[in-house]
């Protein structure tokens, strides 16, 4: 069964001139896909906002857990570590910084 995900809109997406896509990332280094997230306006990818993810199911709500309790964000096939938890705070919002070229992303179509 399809679950069909929509755009998150608020005050961040509107910040961006309201414009978002999806995004499936993968890891660099053996090409697993990782997650589906949300990119709202134009640029680089370099973090990842824990409240932009929508799967695997394993990395959603993270945001609401304290921030010593997440893990890196590793690769399950490799194990290569792609980012660290942190606190983004300009908007003061919890996020994985990425490292340099260590994800993939493509866009998702809808």
């Amino acid at each position: 069964m399809r679950k069909d995900i929509i755009l998150k809109n608020d005050k961040y997406r509107k910040s961006r001139n309201g414009y978002a896509r999806l995004l499936n990332i993968y890891c660099r280094k053996c090409a697993k896909q990782l997650l589906t997230y949300q990119k709202d306006g134009p640029g680089n990818l370099r973090r990842l906002y824990f409240d932009r993810i929508f799967a695997p199911s394993a990395l959603q709500g993270l945001q609401y857990k304290d921030l010593k309790s997440v893990p890196a964000l590793r690769c399950k096939r490799c194990g290569e570590i792609l980012g660290q938890p942190y606190v983004y705070l300009k908007e003061k919002r919890k996020a994985f910084r990425l490292f340099q070229a260590s994800v993939v992303k493509k866009i998702k179509k809808i």
